[in-house]
């Protein structure tokens, strides 16, 4: 439930763990994601008019300057399609390291656009709308400067998909960010971090961190240094307003005013060591 139930840019409380317990010979299922093919089938018949101001080159002079655009869509089909060419540009890479004012601006638009149009406008009431498997495809959570720095993300580790498993019957939300340490024979890892949240309206929940683990130990080695600073950007805790949802895609607000937008995955289970 949450849209990134994960992922606000606050501290955990006071008993999160300093290290990741060890869990050795264990075999537990996990599940993990496979994305859904995002076809749009829902269809309204008002027109949506998105406005926005871009920059343009001004023909044999060379010079920079604003033209007002204009964009028509029938459908919430061609609205989703346009949000998600506008993600799919590259270097936008989730939003994790930062995005153009301009282009985040494009980006908040069309995302204005779709929640004026939410189909579920009361999802708490309908929890299978959100329950089940999730992909993040955007955040305006970033990872920059010295943190980025400190956490290795440079040149040493690269980060992997973030996945969201909502599970209403325990209302439990599991996020799962997957890591590569490019310097550690192509390593891969994943910090899983779980919390418990509760409904307050028809549309926001309240989030509860729980608990967190670092996989591989010699991933955990990596991060245990700047593990707080780790587990404070991703740990969910704090409430969290979800403002669109439908069958292939969830959009969120949470406490601290950041956007987050994930598409529906399909699960299969595998079997994992920890």
């Amino acid at each position: 439930m949450t849209a990134f139930i994960s992922t606000k840019l606050i501290q955990p409380t006071s008993q999160a763990p300093q290290m990741v317990p060890r869990i050795s010979k264990i075999k537990e299922r996990m599940k993990t994601c496979r994305v859904v093919s995002t076809t749009h089938p829902m269809t309204k018949s008002n027109r949506f008019r998105l406005s926005y101001t871009t920059k343009v080159a001004e023909q044999n002079a060379g010079l920079v300057g604003e033209e007002d655009v204009q964009e028509d869509f029938k459908t919430l089909s061609q609205l989703k399609t346009k949000l998600f060419q506008e993600l799919e540009v590259q270097g936008i890479n989730r939003g994790i390291f930062g995005v153009p004012s301009s282009k985040k601006s494009d980006i908040e638009a069309l995302v204005k656009l779709l929640e004026s149009q939410n189909p579920t406008p009361d999802p708490t009431m309908i929890l299978e709308k959100v329950s089940g498997c999730w992909k993040l495809v955007y955040s305006t959570i970033t990872i920059l400067g010295s943190k980025r720095t400190k956490l290795g993300l440079r040149d040493f580790i690269t980060l992997g998909e973030f996945f969201q498993t909502i599970d209403v019957e325990k209302s439990k939300a599991i996020n799962v960010i997957k890591f590569n340490a490019r310097g550690l024979k192509l390593l891969n890892g994943k910090l899983t971090i779980e919390a418990s949240f509760k409904i307050t309206s028809k549309s926001r929940v309240d989030i509860s961190y729980d608990n967190s683990t670092i996989t591989p130990d010699q991933l955990m080695n990596v991060f245990q240094k700047n593990y707080n600073l780790l587990l404070a950007i991703f740990n969910p805790e704090g409430w969290l307003e979800i403002t669109y949802v439908d069958d292939t895609m969830r959009i969120g607000r949470d406490d601290k005013g950041n956007i987050i937008i994930l598409e529906r995955s399909e699960e299969d289970s595998l079997d994992i060591n920890l």
